[in-house]
């Protein structure tokens, strides 16, 4: 079976965890090491993809494309990919970081939008970079419902589309239909990025790769939004367990985890109520921040929050809706608002 490509999103979606505080040191410190390592793709950008530094999404305490830069002066070896979110990226930011030097776009939308992606893919394919595209949200379709998204991005030039599990709510059945469905109705690799607020994010990574995933996203000690995401290291050792070499250096990682990442947690990543109420409801890991300033501010429960928002299936977006629910079930119990 084919050794599948690792993406390191440390810098990306770890990001969130960090509330897009990561200094050009950290980037550089982090960078050089999976670099190091022989990590083959590392992802830097903000949480939300370039441009995402916002009042809504969160405004990045460094100007991103100044990261950017620090990592690209970084590698030797490594491919530096940027996330990108139609509706928050434009055009001009993706040129912007191609001038920089990255060499791979994963542009980004919901598991039902891929058509709002062409341009995109052109533009990406024309700068003559790397275009992958990832399908947010992948557990509220069905495994045909996807392939038919994934076979939209690959008609408009996509190298790769992944199935991403933004909320963390993928049991390895349902990652086992959807890896396959693409695998099938596609001649371009498939990836699989995973959210371990169930806990199965090693698990469903391991699924992804025995039904042929070719690529595979981690961040290290799973510095991620929400519950956070397959830990590289994890995962490394875990597929060398399994005999399956990826050319990846376990001790660097390891060191790199424990030495540079884990300080700049605040604290350790958890499945606590709020992450696993995040995953069982099926709602974005991106999120859960918010939840918690409207729970406290309004005096409800976070988890009444997810569940409604599970309910009335909010996608990445509409974090306005926080707002609006935790209103409602205030009003509901007669608290002051």
């Amino acid at each position: 079976m084919k050794i599948p490509r690792l993406t390191d999103t440390t810098l990306r979606d770890g990001s969130h965890a960090v509330s897009h505080n990561y200094s050009p040191e950290v980037i550089r410190s982090v960078v050089s090491k999976l670099d190091e390592a022989r990590v083959p793709v590392i992802e830097v950008s903000h949480g939300a993809g370039l441009a995402g530094s916002t009042i809504q999404q969160g405004f990045s305490t460094h100007p991103e494309f100044d990261l950017i830069k620090t990592a690209v002066e970084s590698t030797n070896h490594a491919k530096i990919a940027s996330l990108f979110v139609p509706g928050i990226g434009t055009s001009e930011e993706l040129r912007k970081a191609v001038d920089i030097g990255i060499g791979a776009i994963r542009i980004a939308v919901h598991c039902t939008e891929a058509d709002v992606t062409e341009q995109y893919f052109e533009l990406a394919k024309a700068l003559g970079i790397e275009a992958v595209g990832f399908l947010m949200m992948s557990h509220t379709q069905g495994a045909n419902v996807l392939a038919e998204q994934a076979k939209m991005m690959e008609s408009y030039g996509a190298d790769c589309v992944y199935i991403v599990d933004s909320a963390g709510a993928l049991v390895p059945t349902g990652v086992r239909e959807r890896v396959s469905a693409l695998k099938e109705a596609l001649s371009i690799e498939v990836g699989f990025h995973a959210h371990n607020n169930l806990g199965l994010s090693i698990g469903n990574s391991v699924a992804a790769y025995e039904e042929g995933a070719d690529q595979i996203d981690g961040t290290l000690r799973g510095l991620g939004a929400g519950a956070g995401n397959t830990p590289t290291e994890v995962l490394v050792a875990t597929l060398k367990k399994m005999d399956i070499d990826t050319g990846i250096n376990l001790s660097i990682l390891m060191d790199v985890a424990e030495e540079i990442v884990a300080p700049l947690m605040s604290a350790p990543i958890i499945i606590d109520r709020d992450n696993l109420s995040s995953g069982y409801a099926g709602v974005y890991n991106s999120f859960l921040l918010h939840v918690r300033h409207a729970a406290e501010k309004f005096g409800v429960n976070p988890s009444e929050i997810m569940e409604e928002l599970g309910k009335r299936q909010a996608i990445a977006g509409q974090e306005d809706w926080i707002l609006d629910v935790a209103v409602e079930l205030a009003e509901k119990k007669d608290l002051k608002v």
